[in-house]
């Protein structure tokens, strides 16, 4: 639509301007304009030369409680505050002279309450802007309300790693995760791997590893600690007494699910791995994103040494690391074993 091309004509007489766009565009002018109206947002066009409004949709004659008298023929000096139409020239002035879409926030005292509105201006010739205006109210009322909601559970999980470091203060734990650490994991595999010997049986193992975080890349080693407390929560719930989780390497995780066969530990992992992505880790008010890859080898089907073991689930980490991360991905079993 070639809008800018055409002259806007007086107050009284916009839909005559609508019909002069022609018979190929006025449909299009007059349809968009009816689109908008069950969307919430309002158009307007405003001369420059008598700062008075030429054109209002319905939904800001409403707005601004002149729904009999509507607001055209009107300034914003008759319908707002002195700093508010300062605020308004101001923006106006950027769109002529910048001719092109600019848009800008406004914050308005109507009938008593505050709005905040998103207004989207583009000029029509050289003396009149046209805009879009967009009621941000709710929004911004529920990102506030969601603001503070995360930073009361970014206190709730500050506190809670507080006492629990205050806890296991001596007990050999990982300080940040408050798991097992790479000794204990290497003595619980020897066993697992001697009792599944003896007795038959399959146990598996699963690497864990924290995925690239754009948090982390912006918020640093504060980003980094918090999300390695995460993991090492979800892992203390999710796992059994009998089962050990430790921490092997700087983002590398090992849970030994004792007794365990490959496809119930995948279940188990593929659900641990939904919860880790849907909990939240807060940091200066910001969800920072929890995203794992996970492998699972099982002993003695994918392997039946200690070594090859490591090695099937480094790899299956590896894979799904490779996929893009945030997925469990299965060692392979190779042929000819047994």
């Amino acid at each position: 639509m070639e809008l800018q091309a055409a002259a806007i004509p007086a107050p009284a007489s916009f839909d005559a301007w609508l019909a002069s766009l022609g018979p190929q565009h006025a449909p299009v002018a007059a349809g968009l304009l009816g689109l908008l109206e069950p969307t919430g947002a309002c158009l307007t066009v405003k001369s420059m030369a008598t700062g008075r409004y030429v054109f209002a949709s319905a939904g800001m004659s409403e707005l601004f409680g002149r729904v009999e008298s509507g607001i055209v023929g009107n300034a914003d000096a008759d319908l707002m505050r002195g700093d508010e139409v300062q605020a308004m020239r101001r923006s106006e002035q950027a769109t002529l002279a910048q001719r092109g879409v600019v848009s800008s926030e406004h914050r308005l005292e109507l009938a008593g309450r505050r709005r905040e509105f998103m207004v989207t201006r583009i000029p029509l010739g050289q003396e009149h802007v046209m805009a879009l205006w967009s009621d941000k109210t709710e929004e911004r009322h529920r990102e506030t309300h969601l603001q503070r909601a995360l930073q009361q559970l970014e206190q709730q999980q500050k506190s809670l790693e507080q006492m629990r470091r205050e806890l296991q203060q001596g007990s050999g734990r990982d300080e940040t995760s408050g798991l097992y650490m790479r000794a204990q994991f290497d003595d619980q595999l020897l066993r697992e791997i001697d009792l599944s010997t003896r007795e038959h049986r399959e146990f598996t193992l699963v690497l864990i590893a924290l995925d690239p975080s754009a948090a982390e890349a912006e918020l640093g080693a504060e980003a980094r600690q918090s999300l390695l407390e995460g993991l090492g929560r979800m892992l203390r719930a999710n796992t059994r007494a009998m089962d050990a989780a430790c921490r092997i390497g700087d983002d590398l995780f090992a849970v030994l699910l004792s007794g365990v066969g490959l496809a119930t530990a995948h279940a188990r992992m593929e659900q641990l791995r939904r919860q880790c992505h849907a909990q939240i880790v807060v940091l200066q008010g910001q969800d920072l994103g929890l995203s794992l890859s996970m492998g699972v080898a099982s002993f003695p089907h994918t392997a039946s040494r200690q070594e090859e073991l490591l090695g099937a689930a480094e790899m299956a980490v590896k894979e799904a690391q490779r996929r893009g991360g945030n997925q469990v991905v299965l060692a392979s079993i190779p042929f000819g074993m047994g």
